[in-house]
């Protein structure tokens, strides 16, 4: 007797996990939020004017480390339009939900056929055993199969990373092999109080790290590294070589990178410009209209009175 195959077989990929929820915001929001960050807005600021909520715009600025991928950053290159769009992705969700053809929604979004006919059978949601195309899942699929993984330089290079922690930490080795202990600094997930309270002068920074590289190492290529990559392994999350507690033996203790707009601007104020003594009305500084305050001054101090002068 023939096995009877599950529909979602069609799809033609091995089984995944389920990843959760599928990631439903769309590369033309990730883009306006890390213009505004640019610009100098706060993460939930930014949020809520690109559209999304303020919970997801911390997120997503937690996870890139303050920074933008190259694909994201204000100067990426736009999409070729090749491939199919979150936008096209929800209509062809909308156009299945309608019971239309595959030809007939190719018509509709100006695609070939046996591309809407690749989306629907490779990216559709198969966790049911069918093949229900949703537009949220649809996208996790596409991005996944897009990655282009290529493994950081400090992860493939363990004598290199080793060299790098140990000095970013301030573990030095004398003459004699003895090893110096570097600073002791409490790893708390967020930026590391005043600079007095943190034992930093014995560790390297990233830029001293790698022009020191080339004097340690002067005929090994293999042991050079920018100092960029150094920070980036230490603020990005997907680029985890580096321990994360070694941000506390920076100069400025920082976890997450703070745009150079935002470091411009100036901080947040409690005064607004409305209740400044400059910005009230001419009539208010002549004594021209009383307020209901000012007559009620007046109304208690003729009471004083009048109580004063009673027998």
């Amino acid at each position: 007797m023939k096995p009877i195959k599950r529909q979602s077989d069609r799809s033609g990929r091995s089984k995944l996990r389920s990843p959760g929820r599928p990631r439903a915001a769309r590369r033309e929001d990730q883009q306006r939020f890390w213009a505004l960050i640019a610009a100098g807005w706060s993460s939930e600021r930014a949020a809520t004017g690109a559209g999304i909520s303020p919970a997801v715009g911390a997120r997503w600025f937690r996870e890139a480390g303050g920074m933008p991928t190259t694909t994201l950053g204000p100067r990426a290159t736009p999409l070729s339009g090749r491939s199919l769009s979150f936008v096209e992705r929800e209509e062809i969700a909308l156009y299945r939900a309608q019971q239309l053809g595959i030809r007939e929604i190719a018509r509709r979004l100006g695609r070939a056929a046996s591309t809407i006919s690749r989306e629907v059978r490779r990216n559709a949601a198969t966790r049911s055993g069918g093949l229900v195309y949703r537009a949220t899942t649809a996208q996790w699929h596409a991005e996944r199969a897009a990655r282009r993984p290529k493994l950081a330089k400090l992860a493939v290079n363990v004598v290199l990373r080793k060299y790098v922690e140990e000095r970013l930490s301030g573990m030095l080795v004398s003459a004699t092999g003895t090893p110096i202990p570097g600073p002791t600094v409490a790893w708390k997930g967020r930026r590391h109080g005043q600079r007095q309270n943190r034992r930093w002068t014995a560790a390297w920074s990233p830029e001293q790290i790698a022009q020191r590289l080339r004097l340690d190492f002067p005929d090994d290529d293999t042991m050079r590294i920018s100092h960029e990559a150094i920070y980036q392994a230490l603020y990005i999350e997907g680029r985890g070589a580096l321990r994360r507690d070694l941000t506390a033996c920076l100069r400025m203790g920082r976890v997450l990178r703070v745009p150079r707009a935002r470091r411009c601007s100036p901080g947040k104020t409690f005064v607004v410009p409305e209740v400044m003594l400059k910005a009230r009305p001419e009539e208010a500084t002549n004594r021209e209209v009383w307020s209901s305050v000012d007559f009620a001054q007046v109304e208690l101090s003729l009471d004083h009175r009048r109580h004063d002068h009673d027998p």
